[in-house]
This record gives structure tokens, C-alpha cells and sequence, in this order.
């Protein structure tokens, strides 16, 4: 703490000042205060005045309620309202300092390099101001540059929060629960990589190959030969964002439209390329004259893994079948935090939520209700989703909300309907088969490796534990059982090789195995259907001989 001296007294003052005085002790900066700290007066709410303390904190803290605005599954609704409203915006950084930045990241003048450069900036954030410009072949451009100093100052104060979530998760019972230094490194690495305008030019083009078949979605190009990690050129979009008057002026069916063609959009970006944009906010999105949706600010991304993605599915599947316990476990397998949860009640609370939407199709529910209500089951038995999953509910949320500005009649849950159902429906895809076998083999191969040293640590218990006295007559049946259990334990390690096997050349060598897939799935499923039948049989309970 004492290397950040200065910044920590800083940090403990703002928060004292708005109010904060409890979470200055939790946090352990109380020893700080120096002096007497007048407080702010007024009737301001716990989120509103979180949000002046953080906007005062700077860059790093902004950029903290902006993703924590997008964690429903942590806070309630009154605290992610008010975090939404934070504002970015600063004072902008002089324009001879701007040139001078661009001169020395491109080796020209902006005079030299763009055929027009305007120094009025069109945007000012805590870490990057934007310029229009225009390329010499005509094309209109934005200009992002990144604002001096601003990475050591980002660089300390995230030192200062991981330290903070260190403190906290061992002085603060309400967040001992969750695992708030993961939090805080997960925040780290992605305000990191916001600030890397290389990384944002490459999720821009990620992006642009995903839509590259759709004339409906434009997503702006990124000129790389005069983008580095602090200038990003990029296509210029032009149009009226989405919730602009004018847009709400059109007509009911035009509207509609619009937000069906947003909403598919976004419904591509989560079901389909498990690549989304985590901030697509009304400022972000543009209709342009053609009628097509222009796309912007791409620094704030999330991906979902084929992990998630097939967690995803199953909960798909779990809400579709109106199973509690179904949608419990794969809760409980989404979290990233299970110590603290009660199953028997988390199923109780999940079987009254669904009995308000039985019945009904998912083009019939208010998703932003259903997702709220779930979240808040989350928040009660201290589940904590991983970010991604947390970004995507907060994600459809703001669709969802985007949609009804546009047209109150708007059903989020009529368009994500068919995405949703093929996601659900991709787990039982027999082209996955292969992929599935070999995981299951792998999993049955590791647990044969593991099992010499399971036995050994259950057999050193044993010696540890209390004495136990057997008869002879006693040791017969469990010889008995001990020979029928190794049979199986040897069966099943064979039929897991054979899994293995079978997972290995499927997905070694495609072209061959279109020639002979059918007799290949025919031979592994009969070889498992007989193993399987082997097993059951011997794990068939033993009629008991009558006793002398």
C-alpha cells in the first residue's frame, strides 16, 4: 500500500466525502484519513452517490461501474440503473497535443497523413478522444486517439482495486461469498485491453467477417496502416442513432423493423458466433440512410466459450422442458461459486418461478422480467455467474429495453425463439458425436489415471482410522463384491480406451470417415451397448443364501 501512498489517501477521501465512511473501513483505508473530510450534502440515493464518487476517482473507476452496470447477477436493479448512467465524458486534451501524439505514432503530421483533419474533437472519454478526418482517396474516417498518461494512471489504480478486493473479500461478510479478486483481475485484463486500440481494431474486424453475408448490418472498416495501440483509424459511420426523435417520429412498421433487424443482429452475435458486443447501447447504434444498422465502439466485448455455449444449451433445454431441478444444476454448473447454496431451496425457488411462466411460449414472456426475476434468485443464494454469461444477461436486457423504445409492441422473445431453439437442439447434433466421445474418453482416461492414487489416499485413511474386526465367514462376500468391482472397474477403462479411440480417428481424419461413419457408429454403439449390458448385469443385486 505505502508505493500508492498518496493515490490510496485519495481514494478514501472521495469515498468518505460521498458518504462512503463504512466501505473506507471494510476496505482497511481508514488509517488514512488525515484530516477532517466534509461530506456532501443533499438527498441523493446509495447508487447515485456511488456513481459522483466513481466518475471523481477517474478513468479505472468509471470504467469499473461501466462493467459493473453489466453484472445483474451482483447488484440490484437500483445500483445497474444509476451505474448505466455514468458518464465517460471529459475534458478534451488540447489539439496541438493530439497532433503531436499522431506525429509520433505515424511518423507524419495529421496533415501529411489524412487529406482533412478536425481539430474539434467529436467525442471526449477518460481514455481516448475522437477526431474526424478524411482519408486522401475520400473516405471519411474517425480518429482515435488515446489520451497522454492515461495507462500509468490505469496501470496504478488497478494495482490499488485488486488490492482493495483483497481486503474486501477478507473484512466484508456481504461480499465473502463472491469471489471478488477474480472480479477484480477479470476487470483488469479487460480495461487492459481496452486500452490497446489494436485489440479493438481487431474485434471490429472479427466482427465485420461475422456480418460479412448480411447487407442489413454495416460494420465500419479499420485502416491499418494508420492504427497503432494508441491511434485507431476507422470507417466513419453516418446516420441518426437509434433512439434519435426522428427515429421514433417514423411509422409503427418501420420501427418494428428497425428493431427486429437490431435484435437479429445481436441474436447472431449470442447464439450463433458466441461473439458479441457488450455495450450495445442507443449511442452505439446508427440507421443510416440505406436503412442499414451501423455498428460502433467495439473496445467492450464479450465471447462465449463451447463451454458456455453448451451450458447455454442445456439450460435452453432445462427451461423448455419446465424441469426445476434441471434448470437448478445447470445453474449451479454456470456458477463459478456453489460452496454457499442450498439445492433443496434453490429448486424450490426455481419451481415458483416457472410456475408464473408455465404454459407459455417464449415469443409470450417480457424476457427483461424473466431475467430479472432469475438474476435476483441468483443474488439471493450468492450464485455468481461468469462474466460472460453476467454480460450477457445485462446484454438482453438492453436489447430488450432498445426494442420497446422503438415499438412498445416489440416481443424480444419472438425473435430470439429460433436462435435460442437451435442452440438447445445443437447438443443432440450427431455431427458432435465425435467431439463428445473423445471428451468422455478423456474424462474416463484421466479418472483411470487417478485412480491408483484415489485408492492409495482412501487405503491410508483406512490404516488411520479406526480398527475394524472382521470374521472369516464375513470375508467372503466382500471378496466376492471386491472381484465383481474390478471386473467392472477393468470393463469400463476398456470400454473408455475405446471411446477414446473411436473420438481419436473421427476427428483425425474427416474425409475418412464420411466413407465409413455408419459402420463405424454401428460397431462403437453396438461395442458400448454390450459393454453397458455387461456391466448392468454385474451390478445386478445377489439373491442372499438362506442363512443355516
Amino acid at each position: 500500500m505505502t508505493s500508492h501512498f498518496e493515490r490510496y489517501a485519495e481514494v478514501a477521501e472521495i469515498l468518505v466525502r460521498h458518504g462512503f465512511e463504512s466501505l473506507v473501513n471494510v476496505l482497511g483505508l481508514e488509517r488514512l484519513q488525515l484530516r477532517s473530510i466534509p461530506r456532501s450534502s443533499g438527498p441523493l440515493s446509495n447508487p447515485d452517490r456511488l456513481v459522483l464518487a466513481l466518475e471523481e476517482l477517474g478513468p479505472a473507476f468509471i470504467k469499473l461501474g461501466q462493467v459493473l452496470s453489466t453484472r445483474p447477477d451482483l447488484l440490484p436493479p437500483n445500483y445497474l440503473a444509476a451505474l448505466s448512467r455514468l458518464q465517460d465524458g471529459t475534458l478534451p486534451v488540447p489539439s496541438n497535443i493530439i497532433r503531436s501524439l499522431i506525429t509520433q505514432e505515424l511518423g507524419a503530421s495529421p496533415e501529411e497523413v489524412f487529406a482533412d483533419f478536425s481539430d474539434a474533437p467529436l467525442a471526449s472519454a477518460s481514455i481516448g478522444q475522437a477526431h474526424a478526418a478524411t482519408l486522401h482517396n475520400g473516405t471519411a474516417v474517425v480518429v482515435k486517439v488515446r489520451r497522454p498518461g492515461v495507462v500509468s494512471q490505469v496501470q496504478e489504480d488497478l494495482e490499488i482495486l485488486q488490492n482493495l478486493a483483497h481486503q474486501a473479500s477478507r473484512n466484508w461478510s456481504a461480499v465473502a461469498d463472491y469471489n471478488v479478486e477474480s472480479i477484480a483481475a477479470a476487470f483488469a485484463a479487460t480495461l487492459r485491453a481496452e486500452l490497446d486500440y489494436l485489440k479493438e481494431g481487431q474485434n471490429a474486424e472479427r466482427f465485420a467477417n461475422n456480418f460479412a453475408g448480411d447487407a442489413s448490418i454495416h460494420i465500419p472498416k479499420v485502416f491499418w496502416e494508420t492504427t497503432t495501440s494508441r491511434v485507431l483509424t476507422i470507417e466513419r459511420i453516418h446516420g441518426l442513432k437509434i433512439d434519435d426523435a426522428k427515429i421514433r417520429a417514423m411509422p409503427v412498421a418501420a420501427r418494428d423493423q428497425l428493431a427486429e433487424q437490431a435484435t437479429r443482429a445481436i441474436a447472431q452475435m449470442i447464439f450463433d458466433d458466441g461473439f458479441f458486443h457488450a455495450d450495445p447501447h442507443p449511442g452505439n447504434l446508427f440507421v443510416e440512410s440505406t436503412g442499414c444498422i451501423g455498428l460502433i465502439d467495439f473496445g467492450m466485448v464479450g465471447e462465449l466459450s463451447e463451454r458456455l455455449r453448451d451450458q447455454l444449451g442445456k439450460l435452453l433445454l432445462a427451461f423448455s422442458r419446465n424441469d426445476a431441478d434441471r434448470i437448478s444444476r445447470c445453474l449451479i454448473q454456470l456458477s463459478i461459486n456453489t460452496n454457499t447454496t442450498n439445492r433443496e431451496r434453490l429448486v424450490q425457488d426455481i419451481g415458483h418461478f416457472m410456475r408464473q411462466y408455465q404454459g407459455k411460449l417464449l415469443g409470450e414472456v417480457q424476457l427483461s422480467s424473466l431475467v430479472t426475476e432469475l438474476l435476483a434468485i441468483l443474488r439471493t443464494h450468492r450464485l455468481q455467474l461468469p462474466s460472460e454469461m453476467a454480460m450477457l444477461a445485462k446484454m438482453i436486457l438492453m436489447t430488450e429495453g432498445m426494442g420497446v423504445r422503438l415499438n412498445p409492441e416489440f416481443n424480444l422473445g419472438e425473435v430470439l425463439k429460433p436462435y435460442a431453439g437451435r442452440l438447445a437442439l445443437e447438443r443432440l447434433n450427431p455431427r458432435r458425436l465425435p467431439g463428445m466421445l473423445k471428451q468422455w474418453g478423456l474424462d474416463a482416461a484421466d479418472l483411470g489415471a487417478d485412480l491408483p492414487e484415489l485408492l492409495e489416499r482412501v487405503l491410508r485413511n483406512l490404516d488411520d482410522g479406526p480398527e475394524v474386526r472382521l470374521r472369516s465367514d464375513d470375508l467372503l462376500p466382500l471378496l466376492a463384491r471386491a472381484e465383481r468391482i474390478g471386473n467392472r472397474l477393468v470393463a469400463g477403462m476398456i470400454l473408455a480406451a475405446f471411446i477414446r479411440g473411436i473420438g481419436d480417428l473421427t476427428t483425425a481424419d474427416r474425409d475418412r470417415l464420411n466413407s465409413w461413419q455408419n459402420w463405424l457408429l454401428a460397431g462403437g454403439l453396438g461395442a458400448m451397448g454390450a459393454m453397458g449390458g455387461y456391466l448392468a448385469w454385474t451390478s445386478r443385486p445377489k439373491a442372499r443364501r438362506p442363512g443355516p
